[in-house]
């Protein structure tokens, strides 16, 4: 059971999902926003083209498949990738700010 310094702590330095963000760098940071960004445009690229497969299969048309990269997933990845890295540099920049404070 986490006590309450723990959890005081992990609300000060950040926390993904349970995993805390406070000890990474800029450039841990940095890959972990662009591995973010990546994982949704494949995500929703893979969703994307599911759906334009049922599709075709209900109406016997073929859809441009393009547009699942284009429309759908270049999109999501982008805003998610500018959310994520947006997110952690704040922490990052947050905890910095902290460090120069007390040296």
């Amino acid at each position: 059971m986490a006590s309450q310094n723990d959890i005081e702590r992990a609300r000060r330095d950040g926390v993904l999902f349970g995993i805390p963000l406070g000890d990474l760098g800029w450039f841990a940071s940095l890959l972990m926003g662009l591995a973010v960004g990546m994982a949704a445009f494949f995500a929703t690229t893979f969703v994307a083209i599911v759906v334009m497969l049922v599709d075709q299969t209900a109406t016997h048309r073929v859809p441009p498949y393009d547009v699942a990269y284009r429309h759908f997933g270049f999109p999501v990845g982008v805003v998610v990738m500018a959310l994520a890295l947006g997110y952690l540099g704040v922490n990052w920049t947050r905890r910095m700010a902290r460090k120069s404070r007390r040296a």
